[in-house]
């Protein structure tokens, strides 16, 4: 059985907002990247790839999508919650589905709400292992 390779695309963690009432109570810089790295290697251990596209919020969101989407080709694309679940978020979420939309339309995305069940909302596109 070959890896399926999955994007996931969130915020950096030392980017986000977590005065956001939008947030989970509690959230932190810490608990995103432990999450992240914890998504990473649940979908190793199924035999799957995961790349990050982590936005700094500091430019266009589409640029660093188009770019990681020119250099690899995935079979699910996974958005945070951190983008799509904050209401001041809005324009941001449009921009990334957009993104992906216009760079890699016919890859499935699918949506989390926290790092750690990225590999059940893939799952929900790709199947289980």
């Amino acid at each position: 059985m070959s890896a399926r390779r999955i994007l996931i695309i969130g915020i950096a963690p030392d980017a986000v907002d977590f005065s956001d009432p939008d947030l989970p109570p509690g959230a932190d810089a810490a608990m995103i990247a432990g999450g992240l790295a914890e998504a990473q290697l649940l979908f190793a251990a199924q035999g799957d790839r995961c790349d990050l596209c982590l936005l700094d919020l500091k430019g266009p969101a589409d640029v660093p999508i188009a770019a990681q989407l020119a250099r690899e080709t995935y079979d699910c694309i996974v958005i945070g919650g951190g983008i799509r679940l904050p209401r001041a978020n809005l324009e941001l979420f449009e921009a990334v589905v957009n993104a992906v939309h216009r760079h890699a339309p016919v890859v499935p995305i699918a949506f989390n709400t926290s790092p750690a069940n990225s590999v059940e909302a893939a799952g929900r596109w790709l199947g289980e292992r």
